[in-house]
């Protein structure tokens, strides 16, 4: 949005200030544990420091941000440990969608599985770890999407915001992707199928293994 035409007080200024302060934790771009100064930001992303504060709340709801006191807002760090047990719920939320998605999906949205199945597979025999990373969070958005389970989606989008950084470390791991592509390419196949009870084995045999990695 062009500085002259954004809003710098009011609702607006805050949803756009949350908007550009969450994109940027959730590509990297503002590290666990930095600082989050309302002067610096306020003047970023040319708001007031009311709706930086009003935003950097919001955050903290989402998990994204921790507020220290005496000391103000960072970035919020999630553990190993916090990890493992927000993915012990992903099993759970995950299953559910992927059993749903195989009884509710039309026939073209699986051929989208199917492609985004070979799209993954390329980028494995490629070498290009950070582009099978995209793919695979773009293939359990769209198994969450077809499964029509809204309550889970919105629970699910809460809870994967909070690995960002996990999941981009997990991504780089020698071997990982190679393991990880086999389970995807499982899942896709039980869905495929029709198969709730194998789609929903499929993904928590998935993130169990992704427990185990986290664990390493």
């Amino acid at each position: 949005m062009p500085k002259e035409a954004r809003p710098s007080t009011g609702e607006q200024a805050k949803q756009h200030a949350l908007a550009q302060l969450r994109q940027a934790i959730l590509h990297g771009e503002m590290a666990p544990a930095q600082r989050l100064v309302e002067n610096e930001l306020a003047e970023q992303f040319g708001v007031t420091r009311a709706s930086i504060r009003a935003a950097l709340i919001d955050l903290e709801s989402q998990g994204l941000v921790e507020r220290i006191r005496n000391r103000g807002s960072r970035v919020r760090v999630v553990t190993v440990d916090e990890a493992v047990a927000i993915t012990e719920c992903r099993m759970v939320l995950e299953g559910l969608c992927a059993a749903k998605a195989a009884v509710a999906a039309s026939d073209e949205q699986l051929v989208e599985l199917t492609e985004l199945g070979t799209a993954m597979t390329k980028a494995v025999a490629d070498g290009e770890p950070v582009t099978y990373s995209d793919l695979n969070q773009e293939l359990h958005a769209r198994v969450r999407d077809f499964s029509g389970q809204q309550t889970a989606v919105d629970l699910l989008e809460r809870l994967n915001a909070q690995l960002v950084r996990h999941r981009f470390q997990l991504a780089l791991r020698p071997g990982r992707p190679q393991q990880s592509l086999n389970e995807h390419l499982t899942m896709i196949e039980a869905i495929r199928a029709r198969d709730p009870q194998a789609a929903e084995a499929a993904v928590r045999a998935h993130l169990s293994s992704v427990i185990e990695a986290l664990r390493d």
